[in-house]
């Protein structure tokens, strides 16, 4: 069988990212509408692009070609009532109690356990899918993919650092692996 390629693509920087809050359906901090399709020629085939349902992921897709599926998996987490918040401004016990215990939501929302079991299972669903697909989506689902992927524990959520157009390859051939390339 043909190998899956997936490559994940962090959605660009919002004002939200800018100021330490926690996202909400906010738009790109950038002219997306003037940069849109300048990433359309990076991959040498037309690859499938799919994208969060968020303004920011899909704007950020617009970068790489204009026919993007929107797939309800890569949304971002649900931060319930800490969407907006400014994260200085968060409980810092509740904040604590969420980074530490991965089954905790105590916003209401997603845990990180829930976020992790919803893009295993997407991911799951790609192996039966060979060829490439290109994901644009959120720091957090870049980091449940890699925790599934890698077979690390919930517990390495946090040490996972997502900057903003940053993108990771992975490749499943009845297994997936983690794919370092170089742009020289």
């Amino acid at each position: 069988m043909p190998a899956t390629r997936l490559t994940l693509i962090c959605h660009a920087a919002t004002s939200s990212q800018k100021q330490a809050r926690f996202p909400d359906d906010e738009s790109v901090a950038m002219d997306w509408q003037s940069a849109a399709l300048s990433q359309a020629g990076r991959f040498k085939k037309s690859p499938r692009l799919v994208c969060g349902p968020e303004a920011r992921a899909r704007q950020t897709a617009g970068l790489f070609g204009d026919n993007a599926q929107t797939e309800d998996a890569l949304r971002d987490g649900d931060f319930g009532a800490w969407k907006g918040q400014a994260i200085g401004e968060i409980d810092h016990h509740a904040l604590t109690a969420w980074m530490t215990d991965s089954a905790s939501a105590p916003h209401g929302g997603e845990s990180v356990e829930h976020i992790c079991a919803r893009v295993a299972q997407w991911i799951k669903a790609l192996e039966s899918q060979p060829g490439h697909v290109v994901a644009i989506t959120h720091p957090f689902v870049i980091r449940a993919a890699m925790l599934y992927v890698l077979r690390f524990p919930a517990s390495m959520f946090y040490l996972i650092d997502v900057e903003p157009l940053s993108s990771v390859e992975l490749r499943f051939n009845n297994v997936w692996r983690l794919r370092l390339e170089t742009h020289a």
